[in-house]
């Protein structure tokens, strides 16, 4: 390559730090290369992402500060106030070791390989999911705004296509410009987090530590309380959703064994330390609003209903929460990237159906134009849900849930289960170009293991901890995702989310034994 050999026979008289720049952007250059490489895939996307770029589109892709406001009332409903806070912490220790474990895996295979089926509909599904929970926000602001608005779900669904064309017109007309825009983003999404909590905490009445911190509620009318805990968990899980994200985009970050692991976690303890900051603020200023008032609030979100009762100004707390869905429309645009790539993936290694379309890259922006194409029809189409019953889309809405968390566990247990058995080695370097190989082939005189740790990794018992407390979290998340949130359940309670995961699962087995066992042979080798 001429720039390095320029570097190395001083023909070129730049200065030792523009040097070792490029000497480092060219050693991540061929480390992705090659890592992609050893697992028999070529690069064809654009490595446009670096750390502080991924670090914005994992942190504005799970928005918890924002979802934990928007979804307070599932853990209001079943839980209170100190099921809130409890159980915000049990999933925010949770999502850092089913991470840890995610981060483990990518640093071995930093691209974006199979995660299944459920992974993919988890992400169609947190697409549409997302972009319906901004439009019902507009769609209560304009209620709080004008008491006479008659809302109908019609309305809520061509907000929520709007939102998805801003989704789209931001992954292809301006996609060069989205590493950038996530850097912004993040600023945004830190700075928005002050605008909303200072005025909250200094205008509202402020209740006591014991209402708070003590006080549990069963609006569920479940058997005990720990019950109810339970189930109303989901509003903090969904708050999490999109950490993996980064995975899914590995193939668009430099130094991605390293860069991805690290985005995950540090965008978890961030969002975490923004969402547990919030939550309390907002339970504490939400002291004179009765549990009926935000349960039973006309806007369908206690949060409007809390800042108006602590601005005392429908403008004010319109602003507010303007915030939120602004900073709800560009995680949209990061699930559409995220779950597009999934896709593109998935279809890469022949496990999808028009595989051959879907693994198209569009030459001139390098990027996967079809799928894209395809995410949002897909999103577009569930939409349609929502006109004919709210509650048929909220099992959209838990679909995301065990979708993703089902295809969380299968992996984090595999992981587990090589770890134990001592599957995985140290990894093993050569000079040849780095390929795939089997189990005791050699390479350079030197036996090759096709598992092998990538740099991020905790070793030893921790990990093995770590990775137990992930896979048993993600038992419980997924159990109680398919749980409604009353106990007397009747059409307009029920949680629907059970009948499409179970429909999924048959649809993609009857799919594997009729055509694609025939060409899906787990993740493909291109080179």
């Amino acid at each position: 390559m001429p720039g390095i050999q320029e570097v190395f026979d001083g023909t070129d008289h730049k200065s030792p730090e523009h040097t070792q720049i490029e000497l480092e952007h060219q050693s991540s250059y061929d480390r992705d290369r090659d890592e992609l490489a050893r697992l028999g895939k070529k690069q064809v996307l654009k490595r446009n992402f670096a750390f502080m770029s991924m670090l914005g589109f994992s942190c504005t892709i799970m928005v918890t500060w924002e979802g934990m406001l928007v979804l307070f009332l599932a853990g209001y409903s079943n839980g209170g106030p100190a099921g809130l806070i409890y159980g915000f912490l049990f999933v925010w220790i949770g999502t850092l070791c089913v991470f840890t474990t995610l981060g483990e895996l990518a640093s071995m295979a930093p691209t974006a390989i199979l995660l299944g089926w459920l992974n993919v509909i988890g992400w169609q599904a947190l697409l549409a999911s997302g972009a319906y929970l901004c439009a019902t926000i507009i769609q209560g602001l304009v209620i709080l705004n004008y008491p006479d608005y008659p809302a109908e779900r019609w309305h809520g669904t061509f907000i929520l296509w709007a939102v998805i064309v801003v989704a789209v017109i931001v992954n292809t007309v301006i996609v060069s410009l989205l590493p950038k825009l996530e850097c912004v983003i993040l600023i945004i999404h830190v700075l928005g987090f002050f605008a909303v909590m200072i005025p909250l905490v200094y205008m509202a009445p402020h209740g006591s530590a014991k209402d708070v911190f003590t006080l549990f509620v069963n609006a569920g009318g479940w058997q005990t309380t720990g019950l109810s805990f339970f189930v109303g968990i989901y509003g903090n899980v969904f708050s999490f959703l999109g950490t993996d994200a980064a995975i899914h985009m590995s193939e668009e970050i430099s130094n991605a064994s390293t860069n991805v692991p690290r985005s995950m976690l540090v965008s978890v303890l961030l969002n975490g330390t923004l969402g547990f900051a919030m939550l309390i603020a907002v339970l504490f200023c939400s002291g004179d609003v009765s549990a009926e008032s935000i349960i039973e609030t006309p806007t369908g979100y206690p949060f409007i209903a809390i800042f108006v009762q602590a601005t005392q100004s429908i403008g004010g707390s319109t602003g507010m929460a303007i915030i939120i869905v602004a900073l709800g429309i560009c995680a949209t645009i990061a699930f559409l990237a995220s779950a597009s790539r999934m896709t593109w993936a998935f279809a890469r290694d022949h496990g999808l159906p028009f595989w051959r379309y879907l693994a198209k890259v569009e030459p001139r922006s390098s990027i996967p134009l079809i799928s894209i194409l395809v995410t949002v029809t897909i999103s577009c189409l569930l939409a349609l849900i929502n006109i004919g019953s709210a509650t048929a889309f909220n099992g959209v809405i838990s679909l995301t849930i065990s979708g993703l968390y089902s295809s969380y566990l299968l992996a984090a247990g595999l992981l587990l289960y090589r770890r134990c058995t001592g599957s995985i080695t140290i990894p093993t370097t050569y000079e040849a170009n780095p390929k795939i190989v089997t189990e005791g082939e050699t390479v350079s005189g030197q036996e090759v293991i096709n598992l092998t740790w990538g740099p991020f990794r905790f070793p030893g018992t921790l990990g093995i901890v770590i990775n137990v407390v992930g896979c048993v979290y993600m038992v419980i998340v997924v159990f109680f995702s398919f749980w409604p949130p009353v106990r007397e359940v009747d059409a307009s309670t029920m949680n629907y989310s059970i009948l499409v995961t179970g429909f999924w699962i048959l649809f993609s087995i009857v799919y594997y034994f009729a055509y694609a066992r025939r060409v899906y042979k787990g993740p493909l080798m291109e080179i």
